[in-house]
């Protein structure tokens, strides 16, 4: 099997070693799923939902995170490794995103039934008509709320297009960190993310220099369970 089918980058092997590394820090268990999951690849909403994309884990020929593993076979890993009862499939991912679909720049859950999903009404703009299409995915469901955020005005660097979105925010304790890109529409995003997280502080963080890594806060950061607290939930590990 050819190695760039398994890695985008020559150091790939080097992630394999991280988990136990963490484990061993964090003093939890750690379980062997025997799949390629990236954290930005998912979302949940902690009562069994989870949102992804065909484009990131579904793709039989960029990035193929699991070579032979269709579906179903996703969704039946999720569904032992994470609990997952019910995963929604959206489409395709942002323009200049190198992960090719996550998640965590185009749509997320802020509550067990309410979702914020990235819309563009620019037509000519490449991330219309994807994020058209997922936002219809997720209307076409009963069991949802889905509240919409804009994006920013596309950001590059060296003629090279970023991964810009407000969709990358991080959920800790009591607040909600925002990536803001010195754009119009920050006070939009930043106002929906408020209505969408009443119980927390919203605060927005300058981010255009940190998408230059091709990501931002949700990206480069990863929660972890209050030390002395053990749930199933904190146990896995992908």
């Amino acid at each position: 099997m050819a190695i760039q089918r398994l890695g985008k980058y020559d150091n790939f092997k080097r992630d394999a070693l991280v988990p136990a590394a963490v484990a061993r820090e964090a003093g939890v268990e750690r379980m062997e799923t025997g799949i390629v999951l990236e954290g930005g690849s998912i979302d949940v909403d902690g009562t069994g939902r989870l949102l992804t994309t065909e484009e990131c884990l579904l793709s039989e020929d960029v990035q193929v995170r699991n070579p032979g593993m269709d579906r179903a076979g996703i969704e039946r890993a999720l569904r032992d490794c994470l609990g997952a009862t019910d995963v929604i499939w959206l489409g395709r991912g942002i323009a200049g995103d190198d992960t090719h679909g996550h998640i965590d720049d185009i749509a997320r859950f802020t509550g067990p039934d309410t979702v914020v999903a990235c819309i563009e009404p620019d037509k000519s703009e490449a991330n219309h008509e994807p994020l058209a299409d997922n936002l219809k995915r997720l209307r076409a469901r009963k069991d949802l709320r889905v509240a919409t955020l804009p994006m920013p005005e596309p950001v590059y660097f060296n003629n090279q297009r970023l991964p810009a979105s407000y969709a990358n925010f991080y959920i800790a304790n009591g607040l909600v960190l925002a990536p803001t890109f010195g754009d119009p529409n920050d006070r939009a995003a930043l106002n929906t993310l408020a209505r969408s997280f009443p119980d927390r502080a919203v605060i927005g963080i300058p981010c255009r220099d940190l998408v230059l890594g091709l990501g931002t806060l949700h990206c480069m950061t990863q929660q972890e369970p209050k030390k002395g607290v053990r749930s199933q939930k904190s146990e896995v590990r992908i």
